[in-house]
């Protein structure tokens, strides 16, 4: 919780506490991505072993999230 100022016009001041809410929309390009993906795998090295899990995890989130290419015009062959 945050607490805020209010000034009223009359002049007097009252404090409310707000609670802090998480940013759901992002706005970030392919290259932010790969920058904070480059970031991750550079950091888990120097990292204890709970933490490297909580990076290797977040990666497969973000690798999850990808939409890779996929031609319409002819069958998907995988390889």
């Amino acid at each position: 919780m945050h607490s805020v100022l209010l000034i009223a016009r009359d002049g007097n001041v009252k404090e409310q506490m707000i609670m802090a809410r998480y940013n759901d929309k992002f706005e970030l390009s392919v290259e932010d991505m790969e920058l904070i993906e480059n970031a991750l795998h550079s950091s888990k090295s120097n990292q204890p072993e709970p933490v490297t899990r909580r990076i290797h995890d977040l990666l497969g989130r973000l690798h999850n999230q990808k939409v890779f290419y996929r031609p319409k015009s002819a069958p998907y062959v995988g390889g």
